[in-house]
């Protein structure tokens, strides 16, 4: 095994993410929901991503979550579990993830080799993945993992994805950033929500979202007109490496090799699912 090159974790993590993340925005999952009774779409996020910690309260998917407001989560959490179970809940995420995957990037790929090989690598990956202080990544571990290969790599995906922001939100809360905090700080990179999607799917109203971009301004972190400072981004780039370090044994434990054939297949099938419409063309920026 080599050295990896720097950031060469956080680049594969950037390709194999989003592919978990299809499910999110596929029109399948909305129809798999509302067959178990489901159908209010913050409810399909919070039951969705939440269900493989099993039927908890509102508080702790709260905490897990980070930046979504409590208000938010409780309209939904614990009553969704009264309609729908968290076995439920699974399997209809696993429905939908099957049927998006294949109309996002059609039957060949789904069967292609190179897919098997992908899930391959994926879970190798996971092997080195540590469940202490990661709540949605050890709920997420205990799952079995999928026979067909393109599921096996959504699991993998998800596994990758969890492992990696269970720790981010450690790296939050060391940089002293709220919840409002951190979506505004994020969006004002470029690479964040936009505003837009933050206020329709997070719970916050504009007025948390101004006080929190006060808060940062008066941190120095904060122009007047929205942009991050010198200060701000030092400390963005800063949540970034914290974020890799914390993140680094499953990329080191798949090694060099690995690490470079995951990312050129991962980021062929991101592309594919991206030219097929998979995700909204305003998720990302700051209008």
């Amino acid at each position: 095994m080599t050295t990896l090159a720097p950031r060469a974790g956080r680049r594969c993590h950037n390709v194999v993410n989003p592919f978990h993340s299809t499910v999110y925005f596929s029109p399948e999952l909305g129809k798999e929901f509302s067959g178990v009774g489901v159908d209010d779409p913050s409810a399909v996020y919070l039951a969705g991503r939440g269900a493989a910690m099993g039927a908890v309260g509102p508080g702790v998917l709260t905490g897990a979550f980070y930046n979504f407001s409590y208000e938010l989560v409780a309209r939904h959490i614990p009553a969704v579990w009264e309609v729908a179970s968290p076995e439920s809940i699974l399997g209809a995420r696993l429905r939908a993830a099957d049927s998006t995957l294949r109309r996002v990037l059609g039957e060949e790929a789904v069967a292609s080799d190179e897919m098997a090989e992908a899930a391959r690598l994926a879970l190798r990956a996971t092997e080195a993945c540590t469940r202490h202080a990661r709540p949605l990544y050890a709920a997420h571990a205990d799952l079995p993992v999928p026979e067909q290969p393109h599921l096996a790599y959504w699991h993998a995906a998800t596994l990758l994805r969890e492992h990696r922001g269970d720790g981010h939100l450690a790296a939050l809360l060391s940089a002293g950033l709220d919840p409002v905090e951190a979506l505004v700080s994020h969006t004002a990179t470029g690479k964040g929500m936009s505003p837009r999607w933050v206020l329709r799917t997070r719970g916050w109203a504009r007025t948390d979202w101004d006080a929190a971009a006060g808060r940062l301004r008066e941190r120095g972190l904060l122009d007047d007109a929205g942009e991050l400072t010198g200060a701000g981004i030092a400390l963005r780039a800063e949540l970034e490496e914290h974020t890799d370090r914390l993140d680094s044994a499953p990329y080191e434990h798949l090694g060099a090799d690995g690490v470079e054939r995951l990312t050129e297949l991962g980021r062929g099938f991101l592309l594919a699912a991206a030219g097929a419409g998979a995700f909204p063309e305003d998720l990302i920026g700051k209008g």
